[in-house]
């Protein structure tokens, strides 16, 4: 049987990987075109990407050229991950004079050169986590298994996340539209009758000022006309299944109505002697929190970003200020609103107790200002 030999510096990439993917939860990157290099990223983490690189590098001049392409890939980063700044931590095995590297470069040719003082400043327990008793073939198993528990762990967690779910809080409040939208015509004169709108809850800035506060809640679930039904039905139903999906029903229904009423409170401020309905401030912020999310998934939602959900946004708000008819104060009312309340409620798997704080902070001066537009001049 042939006998297989790990070279040292092959153990040290092994163990500079495996720390960076099951300590510091760095996810391998496919970068086409590099030899002799190995990319991790974390968008997470101060220092994105860690970037270890094996081939020789003897002098400036071929330094200065892997920084160049190095920048260029970079720039691809940012693009497809949304990100205005990507710092990149780059480890060398293989320079002939230390001396060439900049700040957020390192030198570690033996594992006894991870006890950096300044690499320990940035990732603190790098050291503890990287000391190894196995050599050989037993440390490569080791680092293997490791290495597949952690994306076997990572992968659980993401199925969870954007498993499919039935949307049955998003099938209800349609349901609720709907049948508004029909009780009009039977009990009133129709949805384009400005009596029955008032008498189903319509809002209009008067009657709100003057003490019928319901009405930003109930104008949410009208609607004037069968064209406004159908378009914010189709737009619920695409957007809310999953917005829902991700969130979750509890987290999902609280953006929606809180959105929606941060939409109602806005219009008040700009809309005056007008009867005003319809969902469309509680779906923009259902807009905004797919947003928010979307730039926590970049990795995964960064096409979609780009492609969808940013230019579906700003179409609509084009539209909105373009078009005297539509109530643009909610959608952007509700936009806004989304996007705080996707961080009060946290987004699955990434959130934490300084940003749910923060969320809560910035919601409740959000609402104290659009409620002082409204209601304070």
């Amino acid at each position: 049987m042939e006998e297989i030999v790990f070279r040292s510096d092959d153990l040290l990439i092994m163990n500079l990987i495996n720390y960076f993917i099951t300590e510091e939860n760095y996810n391998p990157m496919i970068i086409h075109g590099v030899n002799d290099e190995v990319w991790l990223e974390n968008l997470d983490n101060d220092y994105k990407i860690v970037r270890i690189v094996s081939h020789h590098i003897h002098n400036k001049e071929q330094l200065d050229f892997d920084k160049f392409k190095l920048s260029r890939v970079v720039k691809e980063v940012k693009k497809k991950t949304l990100s205005f700044k990507v710092k990149v931590l780059n480890i060398y095995t293989d320079v002939e004079d230390d001396k060439l590297l900049s700040k957020d470069d390192f030198l570690i040719k033996k594992e006894k050169d991870i006890n950096n003082p300044r690499l320990i400043s940035i990732f603190p327990n790098i050291v503890q986590k990287t000391e190894r008793k196995e050599d050989g073939l037993s440390y490569f198993i080791k680092v293997t298994d490791g290495i597949n528990r952690k994306s076997e762990k990572r992968n659980k967690v993401a199925e969870k996340i954007f498993s499919y779910k039935k949307p049955i809080v998003t099938y209800a409040i349609m349901a609720i539209c709907v049948i508004v939208f029909l009780l009009m015509y039977v009990l009133g004169n129709g949805s384009e009758d400005i009596y029955t709108l008032v008498r189903f809850g319509a809002s209009s800035d008067l009657l709100v000022k003057s003490g019928e506060y319901y009405r930003l809640f109930t104008s949410m679930f009208l609607h004037i006309g069968v064209i406004h039904l159908l378009c914010n039905m189709y737009s619920l139903y695409i957007i809310g299944r999953e917005v829902e999906s991700l969130f979750g029903k509890a987290k999902y229904l609280l953006i929606y109505i809180i959105s929606g009423l941060c939409g109602s409170i806005l219009s008040l401020a700009f809309y005056h002697n007008t009867i005003s309905a319809g969902a469309s401030g509680a779906i923009f912020g259902l807009l905004g929190a797919l947003l928010y999310f979307g730039y926590y998934y970049r990795t995964y939602l960064g096409a979609k970003l780009r492609t969808s959900i940013i230019p579906v946004i700003l179409v609509n708000l084009v539209i909105g200020f373009m078009t005297p008819s539509i109530n643009n104060a909610a959608h952007v009312g509700g936009l806004v609103g989304g996007i705080l309340l996707a961080m009060l409620a946290g987004v699955p798997d990434k959130y934490s107790k300084r940003e749910r704080v923060n969320g809560i902070i910035l919601t409740i001066l959000y609402v104290t200002f659009i409620c002082y537009l409204a209601f304070g001049r």
